[in-house]
């Protein structure tokens, strides 16, 4: 029998545009992220998460879903990216050029 003197505590986190889920467990310290994060029921909760997609961390540093964690930690689930960051910024550099060449222009105009 596992005695509460033997559990650590860990939170599991899934974060939303509109809300964040953090769900407090009590845990062996050699049980695994994937055991950790099946036990918290989040996957019931949010059938949209795949762990063979969606990446986890622990304080938002990526870790395998076979890692075991320390006391205290916060396991989190990370969602996919909606966009590129660089694509973004690409488009982003593109647009202020084109801005900046038809700003050029129209004074050459006056």
């Amino acid at each position: 029998m596992i005695t509460e003197d033997k559990l650590i505590h860990v939170e599991v986190v899934y974060a939303l545009p509109q809300a964040q889920r953090v769900i407090k467990l009590a845990i062996t310290p050699d049980t695994q992220v994937h055991e950790i994060i099946e036990q918290s029921g989040v996957l019931e909760m949010y059938p949209e998460i795949d762990l063979k997609k969606n990446k986890v961390g622990v304080y938002s540093r990526n870790v395998k879903l076979s890692a075991t964690v320390r006391d205290g930690d916060r396991i989190e689930i990370y969602r996919p990216l909606l966009a590129d960051p660089k694509e973004i910024r690409r488009k982003r550099a593109e647009q202020a050029k084109q801005e900046a060449l038809k700003a050029k222009a129209e004074s050459k105009e006056s």
